[in-house]
């Protein structure tokens, strides 16, 4: 059996999966945040009740808000203060006498959808998050490319370029400071908070994603005016996105991926972006929602 947990900060949750990748079970519990002892506890005590469930030691991947550094084995997980700086694969494969894998939580997302039947005809999934925050993680031929050292797929730390630049305005283009501690990433345009934090800036409103996309469903010319401006940067930047990788499908997560109109928009607006060879990739709503990180988790022991 495969397992599969998602490692978040409120919450770890464990799902059992079979060979092709179907729920037969899941529990959840809080994410410990006194000690890293508790934090490893749970994991394995989660782990062990599913041995026992269904009589046999599973394989563990990990889905982890974050990174394990691959040359130092060091996860790097800053929003859970107990298990970050640890060496949690070697300590979680020594109390349970097994590999033990973890990749991002955004690259679990992507190979979830990557190994979706429908998609398995696309070598090559790119998988965009456009939630609290932007990011994404590459698939290709059912394996994750983690990079170097494991963060490859921060696509939301890549920053606004020229084009953006001047879509926005020079002279009144609004700068965010980012947690990574730049400015002007994506992951504050891109993402369901920076879709509301530009509707205010630009048009003088403060509204949640969900009110604008219902003024512009109704026509309202503000929101109309300001979603061509989104799709537009988008545009640029996915297109920026698409030239480095050329996948075959990008799939995308989060609650924007909700909006419908961006399917219809988004392929319309990138070839502008695009080098002149170049062909816009299917675009689809990524399939699995909140159980893409378990099911991608899971997923790191396939192989085609």
């Amino acid at each position: 059996m495969l397992y599969g947990l998602d490692i978040g900060g409120t919450k770890i949750e464990l799902a059992v999966f079979n060979s092709q990748l179907e729920k037969q079970y899941s529990e959840r519990v809080e994410t410990p945040k006194n000690s890293y002892e508790d934090w490893l506890n749970a994991i394995v005590n989660l782990v062990k009740k599913a041995d026992e469930k269904f009589g046999c030691k599973g394989s563990v991947g990990l889905g982890i808000p974050g990174f394990v550094n691959q040359s130092t084995g060091i996860a790097e997980i800053t929003n859970i203060r107990v298990a970050d700086n640890k060496p949690i694969l070697r300590d979680l494969s020594a109390l349970l006498d097994r590999e033990v894998r973890a990749e991002n939580d955004a690259n679990c997302f992507a190979l979830s959808e990557a190994w979706d039947a429908e998609n398995a005809q696309y070598p090559s999934v790119l998988g965009l998050i456009l939630g609290t925050g932007f990011g994404g993680g590459f698939v290709l031929n059912g394996k994750i490319h983690s990079g170097q050292t494991g963060m490859a797929g921060e696509l939301g730390h890549l920053q606004l370029n020229y084009h953006a630049l001047k879509l926005l305005g020079w002279d009144k283009a609004p700068i965010y400071d980012c947690g990574c501690g730049n400015k002007a990433c994506l992951d504050t345009y891109l993402s369901g908070r920076g879709f509301e934090m530009l509707y205010r800036d630009l048009k003088g409103e403060a509204l949640p994603a969900k009110d604008i996309i219902q003024r512009f469903y109704a026509g309202d010319k503000s929101a109309v005016d300001f979603v061509g401006v989104f799709v537009e940067l988008a545009a640029i930047s996915i297109g920026n996105i698409i030239t480095a990788f050329d996948p075959h499908l990008v799939v995308l997560g989060g609650g924007l991926s909700n909006f419908d109109y961006l399917y219809e928009a988004l392929p319309k607006a990138l070839p502008p972006h695009l080098m002149r060879s170049a062909k816009v990739p299917v675009i689809k709503k990524a399939k699995y929602g909140d159980s893409g990180g378990v099911r991608g988790a899971a997923a790191l022991f396939l192989s085609r």
